[in-house]
């Protein structure tokens, strides 16, 4: 069966940017249609929301691969091959244990309160054995329906298969593993945060 890529990027969030910098270049239009002098100080921390809402909101994604998972977060993007995954879990985000440690997948976070309880046995059929905790155990943002549960058994089931038909015989190659930072989105927020501290206090 030929291996299907798979790419998860929340619509929720992405909805939630796109109002967000909408509503922050309004905001920036308003405030030079008036006095330019205040205008000069004041747009710095609109300018800091629209991009902090692009990085929190718009660029986290989690692209399943036939050779690795790429996981993009906000100031990371982690390339994890399938060797170095050594579990899933789902406690507070999807979050993928690899030799190199914890990666969390920002873009699926696990379900509120009140989508936990409306949650039913049927959602958890089909949830691989190494999911599992203790007694069989399963936590609500393992369940299929959630986006948590449904990509973490997506990603588990692919390893699984792969661990199972001895793929990982060979062992990992520790170079394959990256992690690139944005430097540019870290520079970007960091000024936006000093040009609105110093156009606030002077």
């Amino acid at each position: 069966m030929a291996f299907q890529e798979v790419l998860y990027r929340p619509a929720f969030g992405r909805t939630l940017a796109v109002v967000t910098v909408a509503a922050c270049a309004f905001g920036v239009v308003a405030l030079f249609w008036g006095d330019a002098d205040p205008a000069v100080r004041y747009v710095w921390p609109i300018l800091l929301i629209g991009a902090a809402a692009w990085a929190l909101f718009w660029r986290p994604s989690l692209r399943m691969q036939e050779h690795g998972v790429t996981v993009e977060n906000v100031f990371r993007t982690y390339f994890i091959p399938w060797p170095s995954i050594q579990g899933i879990d789902t406690r507070y985000s999807l979050t993928i244990h690899t030799s190199r440690g914890k990666v969390p997948v920002w873009a699926t976070p696990a379900p509120g309160r009140h989508r936990a309880y409306g949650l039913a046995r049927e959602d958890f059929d089909g949830v691989g054995q190494t999911a599992r905790g203790e007694q069989g155990s399963l936590r609500p943002s393992d369940a299929l329906t959630t986006p948590s549960g449904n990509l973490a058994q997506a990603i588990r089931g692919h390893w699984e298969r792969l661990r199972d038909s001895g793929a990982f015989a060979n062992g990992e190659d520790p170079d394959a593993f990256t992690i690139t930072w944005h430097y540019a989105t870290v520079t970007v927020l960091a000024a936006l945060v000093a040009a609105t501290v110093i156009g606030l206090l002077v």
